[in-house]
């Protein structure tokens, strides 16, 4: 290339670069960088979700904001996250309502054994009354507050390795792993089984050595820890429905510019929204999947279920725990429990 070739081109670059063609969109640094907190894998509805409401956001905000999200308890334990959550080290953390209730009582709640008999009345619940007490409760924290819209974590399912359990009777006296929290140990005491605390990561040793009979988790959980080989039935008990809700640190989410709050909050709870229709249709599929690797499904007597609860004082002993006006947000959607 000659020198005058070189100098016309040379220009002619320069001139593009003036008017911005040829440049990245979004080619400088984020105004705003915060981090977003789950425990889910990347191929989780919620991951899924929430990576392209940070899409969304960044490209609204024209790149001023930036959301990364991170997986699978990539940034520490979930009880370690709640804390620099709190602290603001980290600016959004998206948990289990019974996980939180360590820190918010109320918010184990929306757990409770055989309140809710279908998804309707879950929404009606968590988007109404009930969703705003919990997380009125969130907020008497002070470091930390709730996105209106929660996301779903699904129903939970009873695995077992002798019989299906589609009444209480068939539960008694069988050794249950439940998570470590004070509601799943009460409410399979109630129902007439032996609840045993065990790690998720020992969760299919103990199936597979009988150390346990039977545990309970959502359909997801099932086919990711592929307990199908070591239980051969699945009763779909809805014992408890269980959402993650998405905290951010309020000290943190004020510094931002009041028009970029409105963009996070309407594209994350719009991923919120479209997270639980992905998650109806995940469980449809993955039951057919766990057919065919040789589980046996069955459904569950609920009536059954939530006689013997009544009968065993569970939901008395509940009432009591929580306060007054989330209970009647409560059985304003169930019914007297």
């Amino acid at each position: 290339m000659d020198r005058r070739s070189f100098i016309t081109k040379s220009s002619a670059a320069a001139s593009m670069l003036s008017l911005g063609v040829g440049i990245p969109k979004f080619a400088h640094a984020a105004e705003f960088t915060y981090r977003l907190s789950h425990s889910v894998p990347v191929n989780h509805p919620l991951h899924i979700r929430a990576e392209e409401a940070a899409k969304k956001i960044k490209e609204e905000t024209n790149g001023r904001f930036e959301l990364l999200v991170f997986p699978s308890d990539q940034l520490g334990a979930q009880t370690d996250v709640m804390s620099q959550t709190r602290s603001g080290a980290i600016d959004f953390f998206c948990l289990s309502g019974v996980v939180l209730s360590t820190l918010v009582p109320s918010s184990a709640i929306s757990g409770l054994g055989f309140a809710f008999k279908d998804y309707d009345a879950v929404w009606k619940a968590m988007d109404g009354g009930l969703g705003e007490f919990i997380r009125s409760e969130i907020a008497k924290s002070r470091s930390l507050f709730a996105f209106e819209k929660i996301w779903d974590n699904g129903y939970r399912q009873i695995t077992s390795a002798a019989r299906p359990v589609v009444s209480p009777n068939d539960i008694a006296g069988m050794k249950v792993r439940v998570p470590p929290s004070p509601m799943w140990i009460s409410l399979f005491k109630a129902l007439g089984g032996s609840p045993t605390t065990i790690t998720a990561n020992e969760l299919y040793s103990s199936l597979q050595t009988r150390i346990v009979d039977a545990q309970e988790n959502p359909l997801a959980v099932i086919s990711t820890l592929k307990l199908y080989e070591v239980q051969k039935y699945c009763t779909m008990t809805n014992h408890m429905w269980d959402g993650f809700w998405l905290l951010a640190n309020k000290r943190n989410f004020d510094a931002l510019p009041e028009d970029i709050q409105a963009t996070v909050q309407k594209h994350l709870n719009a991923g919120a929204m479209a997270e639980r229709s992905d998650l109806v249709e995940l469980n449809t599929s993955l039951r057919q999947q766990l057919t065919d690797k040789g589980m046996t499904f069955a459904e569950a007597n609920v009536a059954e279920y939530q006689a013997k609860l009544r009968d065993a004082g569970f939901y008395d002993e509940w009432r009591k725990k929580f306060p007054a006006a989330g209970w009647e947000q409560l059985e304003s959607i169930t019914g007297k429990l």
